[in-house]
């Protein structure tokens, strides 16, 4: 098992290299391109494309230090599992997928990346091998092949530049109308593996896979990887009708995925909605033509993100693999460090002053004012940020601070030192990391100018998300009777996508199999056609056999016959 602790050394070492490497090509304005031959035949070289400059340097340090701290955590939360090592495995391959992905600046290699965090994260999600992983796997790899094959198809369109090596001819693609059809390729590629509307179906399903998967996958590997990707595209669709298109659907997961949480009860779909909430954001400020500030948010998410989700994991353990809020009542008294930990992280993601997520949040939407986003947009942009509120508090209050629901017999505490361990560097980035960040990705800042009731507008949001967060628990512990409406399954189920994603798609070619049963196999044509060729073959086959079976008499009878037939011509003849 000291597996875990060297993989964990490691990438938290190469996390800390990779930080250094990023100060330097800040500092110095430096990229470098490397480039290593296999071999060539002729005039066809077989290479490999690396890009390192600041961004992806410093992301792939983010990435390796959360994989080195989701690792340590890993050894205690799955000491019990028979197959530990299995995951550790998956684990190290699914964040070299990534880092490939990273540090691509050609598509060919990106794809590699790409399906290769599709691949192990179908084998992640359906780890523990029963029918809702199995289900859950399915939908996130199929999902996820949609984009995919986007990939594939920009690979074929951007044949007709030579070369796929996107990087080298950013500064005059835009100016060509064929990367319009490659931008509506990567842009869907993009949607599809960070599960904006409407595939968003596959992410709270992905819930399936342990949590250390959870914590890893959402914070900085798999769904980040299309906001990566954008990033990297983004000089070519800036201030395009694409990019704008993007925002409308960025709004729109936010204010969807914002909603769902609020009526959810799984302790991780509700984190999992919270990350379909922060992509939105993201997608909605990279489609203003904001992408730094993208990747800002980005890297601050990540660390409260996977700390919410290790927290999450040690309710899970505590509470006997309970997921439901409603049964977590009253922990704080049983497990105060871990949510006095849960709580820091929960108001980081609420963008509290003067936390990792204040500093991103607050800036995206002291910008979205001075852009030129629609009145709806605007509207929605803000009401999710007051939902995110909403639902903080409602996770809050049911597993801290409400009564107790559980089993009489049951043993709460703090986990080990391990998974403390871990969660205490989290908590410390959580805190200080924003500040941090702010100063090596935006060294200059440009004054936001803003009334003042305008620049208070984001604290009263967050104030009247807290307020209605507070009514709503009230509310419902009021009423004496809760109907379950058809109208909160619709909002609570992200407005029907999961049974779209799966009914949707599969449900008319079932529906079609059934009839043609019906007509093939228990219909007339079974009787006329199947049946009469069943018969038929049958009488063949015996005559067949019949001739088979007596072929000695009867090759002496053609024998004779022709024998008498030669004597018969002869006489004739003569």
């Amino acid at each position: 098992m000291n597996l875990f602790y060297i993989s964990s050394f490691i990438l938290i070492f190469l996390a800390l290299i990779g930080l250094g490497v990023s100060n330097f090509l800040i500092f110095q304005n430096l990229s470098f391109f490397l480039e290593y031959k296999f071999y060539g035949v002729n005039s066809a070289d077989f290479v490999m494309v690396f890009l390192l400059d600041w961004k992806s340097t410093i992301f792939l340090s983010t990435v390796l230090f959360i994989s080195g701290v989701v690792v340590l955590y890993s050894k205690s939360y799955m000491a019990s599992d028979l197959n530990s090592v299995r995951f550790l495995f998956l684990v190290i391959l699914f964040v070299l997928s990534m880092i490939l992905m990273i540090v691509s600046p050609n598509l060919i290699s990106i794809l590699l990346g790409w399906d290769g965090l599709g691949l192990i994260s179908y084998c992640l999600v359906i780890y523990y091998q029963n029918v809702k992983s199995y289900n859950a796997g399915m939908l996130t790899i199929l999902s996820n092949r949609v984009g995919d094959a986007a990939i594939l198809l920009s690979i074929a369109w951007m044949l007709n530049y030579g070369s796929w090596n996107f990087y080298l001819y950013l500064d005059f693609m835009d100016k060509d109308n064929m990367m319009s059809y490659i931008g509506v390729l990567v842009i869907l590629a993009a949607m599809t593996k960070s599960a904006q509307v409407p595939f968003s179906a596959w992410l709270p399903a992905a819930m399936a896979a342990p949590t250390p998967v959870s914590a890893l996958v959402h914070s900085s590997t798999l769904v980040t990887a299309g906001v990566y990707l954008l990033i990297r595209f983004s000089p070519l669709l800036e201030n395009s009708y694409l990019f704008k298109c993007l925002m409308m659907i960025g709004v729109l997961t936010m204010f969807v995925s914002g909603l769902g949480a609020n009526f959810e009860y799984d302790l991780k779909k509700i984190i999992a909605l919270s990350t379909l909430s922060q992509l939105g954001l993201m997608m909605c400020i990279l489609g203003a033509g904001f992408s730094n500030l993208a990747f800002f948010h980005l890297l601050t998410h990540a660390f409260f993100k996977s700390l919410l989700f290790l927290c999450a994991g040690i309710l899970i353990h505590s509470f006997g693999d309970m997921q439901d809020i409603r049964y977590m009542g009253n922990s704080v008294k049983f497990m105060p460090l871990t949510c006095g930990i849960f709580n820091v992280a929960n108001m980081a993601l609420c963008g509290l002053p003067f936390l990792a997520g204040f500093y991103s949040k607050d800036l995206i939407l002291e910008i979205n004012l001075m852009t030129s986003l629609n009145a709806l947009s605007f509207f929605l942009c803000y009401l999710s940020t007051g939902l995110t509120v909403c639902y903080s508090v409602r996770i809050f209050y049911w597993s801290f601070i409400s009564e107790f629901n559980f089993l009489t017999l049951i043993n709460l505490h703090d986990e080990d030192w391990t998974m403390i361990a871990g969660m205490g560097v989290l908590l410390a980035l959580s805190i200080a990391g924003g500040a941090g960040l702010i100063w090596l990705i935006i060294p200059i800042m440009e004054v936001v100018y803003l009334p003042m009731y305008l620049k208070f507008l984001v604290v009263g949001v967050i104030l009247a998300g807290l307020v209605l967060g507070i009514l709503v628990n009230y509310f419902y512990l009021l009423s004496t009777f809760r109907v379950q409406l058809k109208f909160l399954d619709f909002i609570g189920g992200i407005w029907f996508l999961p049974h779209l994603a799966t009914y949707g798609v599969n449900g008319g070619a079932l529906k079609m199999g059934e009839k043609f049963k019906s007509v093939l196999d228990l219909g007339w044509t079974e009787e006329l056609i199947v049946l009469n060729l069943e018969r038929n073959s049958r009488k063949f086959m015996s005559f067949y056999q019949v001739m088979h079976m007596n072929n000695l008499k009867i090759y002496t009878l053609i024998f004779v016959s022709w024998i008498f037939l030669v004597i018969m011509i002869y006489i004739s003849l003569v």
